[in-house]
């Protein structure tokens, strides 16, 4: 299997929710599963089939978050320097049609969260920033048709 590149902040991210579904959503489960049991007969008790689906979908998270951490490789953009976008950059963009500016740090998969301009590695957008520099241009292809962009700077935070 290929790593996975992450940022630190990722990494602790995916930790905390794994430690949380361990510590405390797994036992409140196997909780409300005996509980529900002791309502009497499983076929008809809606709330042990619901307990059931919960607990195999925590069980499901669990197993592709260890999956994830122990394929993640950790790098610390705060160590990178140079003008060359690549891995956790943090880059600003003046889109050239509506001038609207955006910032965008380029996280790996787990972590991407394009509310919070966390952009995926593997997007398009990305894909096209990687290898420029501050006063470049980017065109990308979107859905809604090509869209340009330029680079005016780049950060390593």
């Amino acid at each position: 299997m290929d790593k996975v590149p992450m940022t630190p902040g990722g990494m602790a991210a995916l930790q905390r929710e794994l430690k949380q579904l361990k510590s405390e959503e797994r036992p409140a489960i196997i909780r409300a599963i005996a509980e529900a049991r002791e309502h009497g007969d499983l076929s008809e008790n809606a709330e042990y089939h619901s307990a059931r689906e919960k607990q195999g979908f925590i069980e499901g998270r669990i197993k592709e978050l260890e999956g994830l951490i122990s394929l993640a490789e950790v790098i610390d953009p705060a160590k990178m320097t140079g003008d060359e976008i690549k891995f956790g950059a943090t880059v600003t963009l003046v889109d050239e049609d509506t001038e609207e500016e955006k910032v965008y740090q380029i996280v790996g998969e787990p972590e991407a969260d394009i509310e919070n301009g966390k952009l995926n590695l593997r997007s398009p957008l990305a894909r096209a920033l990687i290898g420029k520099e501050e006063g470049d241009s980017v065109e990308v292809r979107t859905p809604g048709g090509t869209r340009s962009y330029e680079v005016t700077g780049v950060a390593y935070r």
